[in-house]
């Protein structure tokens, strides 16, 4: 009778201490859990809790102690971290301190130079996991660049026919059409690719969106069909953004001009309306060459530096007033979104602008060279630009001289100019030519 009840006393002090070490464990975890996860929306369904009196805990009330424990991290960090070493030390108790201490110095007396190596094989054992660890970091990393170079080589024959200046879609039916590539190919490379303005891909182009930091190269709208570039300005400056050798318009076969448009191209602001406020762009640089444009107009621009030079259209009225525009650039240092360069393509229309009620786009160097263009105008209006520079374009749809298409109005001033070699020939529209 003594034996059995020692043992259930013995049994009942165990048992009592690893459920004090256990509690004592589960509060310091959920205590620091606390910290970063809000657990009240997993328990809503549990509020109201009837109390005594008609009295009830409620939702809210839980919740406003618990953001008023929270704003006191640091004490419950210390709190949690010393109920986990409280749940340590009761664990040493179930088997008793003084037997601890007796062991660990009976393992001091007996052997002084295992005590000595013990770091050491400490650092092995911790060496084995290591050199585990970074096995498989190495072969995961052979794995990815092996399959980077697969993709890579299925998609060359689809980035070889863009290349070469065709379309998604015609490159596409090549791929189909003209080689033994199967459907599966053409998904690889056409469905499964991302869209891309460095690609030459049509679509709308978030150069930087309203409050946030937007990544350039992936549209924010992209609609089958529909093969306008267009690029909406923000907040964000843009540090550089290069379109140059495509064909815009109706200078290709089977293109036409989007419903109700009368411009092939068109950068600038956009005009004060009902409850919109007016906007302009800002350009460090604006370079505007070696185009073909059936009319081309500079209206309501303010720069400080204004270079014409070697332009030739069927018609011209060259009238730019002075002004006392300063110098500019456009800066953003970690926060100026990255270059947009295309180069190549075909596309109904080009459109940059600054959409959002009252907020300019900023540039600091915008570049068009070689657009080739017909069935619209070319229209550059509402901009502010440190240095604006027009040359070697050619302007005009065979009207003749009295009608002017190569304008830039008396609404553009410039704090210095420099005007020379533009001359009036006998220019019309380009024939259409085959994509």
């Amino acid at each position: 009778m003594r034996k059995f009840f020692t043992l259930n006393l013995e049994t009942l002090k165990t048992a009592t201490i690893r459920t004090a070490g256990i509690l004592a464990l589960l509060v310091g975890l959920v205590g620091l859990g606390l910290l970063f996860l809000n657990p009240i929306p997993l328990v809503s369904f549990i509020f109201p809790i009837p109390m005594l009196n008609g009295l009830h805990i409620t939702q809210e009330s839980v919740q406003t102690l618990l953001n008023s424990v929270k704003k006191d991290d640091v004490l419950v960090v210390n709190a949690s971290a010393m109920t986990i070493i409280l749940s340590l030390g009761i664990g040493l108790l179930r088997k008793g301190i003084y037997n601890n201490i007796k062991a660990i110095g009976r393992g001091l007396k007996a052997s002084p130079r295992a005590t000595l190596n013990a770091p050491v094989k400490l650092y092995r054992k911790f060496s084995v996991w290591r050199n585990w660890i970074l096995e498989k970091v190495e072969y995961l990393q052979s794995e990815s660049a092996k399959w980077k170079t697969t993709f890579n080589i299925l998609k060359s024959p689809y980035s070889l026919l863009r290349a070469m200046g065709l379309s998604p879609q015609m490159a596409a039916s090549f791929l189909v059409a003209g080689s033994v590539a199967t459907s599966g190919v053409v998904v690889n490379e056409t469905i499964l690719a991302e869209k891309s303005f460095s690609n030459r891909d049509p679509g709308v182009y978030a150069a930087s969106v309203v409050g946030q930091n937007a990544p350039l190269d992936v549209p924010t709208e992209y609609v089958e069909g529909s093969n306008t570039l267009r690029i909406d300005l923000g907040t964000t400056p843009v540090r550089d953004i290069t379109i140059e050798n495509v064909s815009v318009g109706t200078v290709f076969a089977n293109s036409a001009l989007p419903g109700n448009e009368t411009t092939v191209i068109k950068v600038g602001g956009l005009i004060a309306a009902q409850g919109f406020t007016a906007t302009r762009l800002e350009v460090g640089t604006f370079i505007y060459e070696k185009s073909r444009c059936k009319k081309v107009t500079f209206s309501d621009i303010n720069a400080h530096t204004i270079i014409v030079r070697g332009n030739a259209s069927d018609g011209q009225s060259i009238a730019p007033s002075p002004g006392t525009a300063r110098m500019r650039s456009i800066g953003g240092g970690h926060h100026q979104a990255d270059a947009m360069v295309t180069s190549g393509g075909m596309y109904d229309r080009i459109w940059i602008q600054s959409p959002a009620s009252g907020i300019n786009g900023k540039i600091g160097t915008l570049k068009l060279s070689n657009l080739y263009t017909k069935g619209g105008d070319c229209e550059f209006a509402r901009m502010d630009i440190g240095t604006l520079i027009i040359e070697l374009n050619e302007t005009g749809s065979g009207t003749g001289f009295a009608t002017k298409e190569f304008i830039i109005a008396t609404t553009v001033t410039g704090a210095n100019l420099t005007i020379e070699d533009n001359v009036e020939i006998s220019i019309s529209e380009p024939a259409t030519i085959s994509p």
